[in-house]
């Protein structure tokens, strides 16, 4: 008897490790969406710079405050002072949101100055536009780097092609820094014959590598060209793999043509859903 309830303590100790060892590896499953959370924050910060400086662009004052309404979809509200200085060469755009906080049209707020360098129009085909910062936060996230658009001309179906180089860096107000280091190719689809700036929409391809604020690296590779509709905050559309180093490849999905700020991400097979912010 006291052989059997030896062994039959042996058989419920063996369940019990393999009970704990089960949810032991289901708690460490992969499930870190960070990197990818680091990323779309870097994505959607460094592409706002463009709209804000193609709606700047726009006004011919030396302060131009436009409202935000249904049709426009201005983000710069009454934030901004916009300062076209034409006499130098290159031009110079001073996007200017002041020194302290102020909540702008998108329910983001911002602070400090984009610089837009320019030696021609942004429709003019080998027009460049650099971009750079001083002192410039959006949501009390530094923004600092530089972002340079050449106009490359039409591609076969007529559509103006830009090429983005991206080195930026953003300072993140919970901690840590990212570093993101971009080369895009971004394709104009549709809105080019009409004035106003919020039907514009562009597909955009290329790769990405840097680190999040943890400090740890990755590389990201859009996969199926990404949609931007100007008139929303975020991407529509597209996919993109992300490879943080020593984890699994992650694959993110921007969505259906539905402007929102869901992300799906799925990693080894598992599916997670985050808000881009």
């Amino acid at each position: 008897m006291k052989t059997k309830n030896f062994f039959s303590g042996l058989l419920f100790i063996a369940t019990i490790a393999i009970v704990i060892s089960s949810c032991r590896k289901k708690d460490e499953r992969d499930s870190d969406t960070g990197t990818a959370s680091d990323n779309g924050l870097a994505e959607i910060t460094f592409n706002d710079v463009n709209n804000i400086a193609d709606q700047a662009s726009t006004g011919n004052l030396t302060t131009y405050l436009p409202t935000y309404d249904s049709e426009q979809k201005s983000v710069l509200s009454t934030c901004a002072t916009i300062t076209h200085d034409t006499i130098s060469t290159p031009r110079l755009l001073t996007i200017d949101f002041g020194s302290s906080n102020c909540l702008c049209a998108d329910q983001r707020t911002r602070r400090g100055k984009i610089l837009v360098s320019y030696t021609g129009r942004y429709r003019d085909s080998a027009s460049t536009h650099n971009i750079t910062f001083d002192n410039y936060f959006v949501n009390d996230n530094q923004v600092l780097g530089s972002k340079q658009v050449t106009n490359n001309g039409r591609n076969t179906a007529g559509n103006l092609v830009y090429s983005i180089q991206v080195n930026g860096q953003i300072i993140k107000a919970s901690g840590g820094t990212i570093t993101w280091t971009s080369t895009r190719q971004r394709e104009w689809i549709a809105g080019e014959g009409t004035p106003q700036w919020s039907d514009d929409s562009y597909l955009i391809t290329g790769s990405a590598s840097g680190t999040n604020a943890a400090g740890n690296s990755f590389v990201a590779v859009i996969t199926s060209p990404l949609r931007k509709n100007i008139g929303c905050r975020f991407m529509v559309s597209g996919q993109m793999s992300l490879s943080p180093s020593g984890k699994a490849t992650r694959y993110i999905d921007f969505g259906n043509g539905v402007c929102d700020n869901q992300v799906t991400v799925t990693i080894n097979g598992n599916v997670y859903t985050f808000n881009l912010q």
